[in-house]
Formats: structure tokens, sequence, C-alpha cells
């Protein structure tokens, strides 16, 4: 028997984050300003998927007319990466519910700043997602 299965897709320059609750400390290890907090204008969340980023036009070659043009689209890819943590501004959010779980979506002219895990090995950065199966210790 054939089962369907729903994906949700972000468009454009969007982010699909999982937000988290509001607290004085972060998840990240941010700690945000009372007025920050009050105020709700604030808000944090970890990146599950991103969007393929800004669309650029296709810029005709006027040399060589006859040429087609690419028919697949080209974009400026987003900074943020899935599994971020991302601090924003909330008002820009907008919350939807999707297989029973909240989540946001955000622009990504919206967000304030990016946390990412990264682990140096050797003197150089890496990023934690590309590095399977190693064992870290946290202190």
């Amino acid at each position: 028997m054939a089962s369907i299965r729903k994906r949700l897709i972000v468009v454009g320059d969007r982010l699909l984050l999982k937000p988290e609750k509001g607290e004085e400390r972060t998840k990240a290890g941010l700690y945000l300003p009372a007025t920050v907090q009050s105020g709700e204008e604030v808000q944090g969340g970890r990146v599950v998927e991103v969007g393929p980023g800004l669309p650029v036009p296709h810029v005709p070659d006027y040399e060589e007319p006859w040429k087609k043009p690419p028919q697949e689209p080209r974009y400026v890819p987003l900074q943020a990466k899935v599994g971020d943590y991302a601090l924003f501004l909330k008002k820009a959010a907008v919350e939807i519910t999707f297989e029973k779980e909240r989540y946001l979506i955000v622009p990504n002219s919206a967000v304030l700043a990016l946390v990412r895990e990264e682990i140096e090995i050797d003197g150089s950065l890496g990023d934690l997602r590309d590095l399977e199966g190693l064992d870290t210790e946290e202190d």
C-alpha cells in the first residue's frame, strides 16, 4: 500500500526555524537582556530548513543574441545553514504548524545573528555537521 509523505519546501530567501521558548539564556549560550525578553522583539531558534536564496535575474548576452538563455534559475545563497542557531526579529516571523509541530518562517533580512558550532582540528576550523562519528567531550 502506498503512503503519502508530505515535505515542507522553503522558498526564496526564507528560513524555517524551530522556535526556542523564551528564556533568559538561549540554548546556544547567548544571554538576552531583560529589555529584549520583556518586549519580545528578539527570539531565537534552530534552523531546520533554508530556502534557495535570492533569485538573480538573467542578464542577456548581447554579443551573441542567438544563444538561448539558461532555463534553470540562479540564486545568491543564504548565509544560514541547517543546524545553525538564529537570533531574529520576532515581528517579521510567521508562525505555522506542520505535521503537529510548531515552526516559524523568517525572512533572511530579519536574522540578526547566527551561531554555528565549529570544531578546531590541527589549527583549522571545521563545521561540526561535516564530521560524522567524531566523539566530542563537553565541559
